[in-house]
């Protein structure tokens, strides 16, 4: 199964919504898509992760490096929505530590 990404931008903020798997087969095609956004100048990047069903190690690594790259160029990065497994993924390798999470929806309605 691929993915789907869906953009809206809102004032000063972007949210993105991601639908599918992200494993080792999508997770190059997704960082380039997100890093597209986070090289912009101070970034607001909301990514909703409702509809993701399955994430595995190669899309922790997207967001760790879409991280960096927000925060070098001095924007900020939200997750939401994410699924109870997605949690319990981001929860055990420390990522809910460093990358804020949310399970509430924000950024307009999908």
């Amino acid at each position: 199964m691929n993915f789907k990404i869906e953009v809206n931008r809102i004032v000063d903020q972007t949210v993105i919504y991601v639908a599918g798997e992200i494993d080792a087969y999508t997770a190059p095609k997704l960082r380039e898509e997100l890093i597209a956004f986070a090289e912009e100048a101070n970034p607001r990047l909301t990514i909703n992760l409702r509809n993701v069903d399955y994430m595995d190690s190669t899309g922790l690594g997207v967001f760790v490096g879409l991280l960096k790259v927000i925060r070098k160029n001095n924007g900020e990065l939200k997750l939401v929505e994410l699924s109870d497994r997605l949690e319990r993924l981001f929860s055990i390798t420390g990522l809910n530590d460093i990358i804020d999470i949310s399970s509430k929806s924000e950024g307009g309605v999908q």
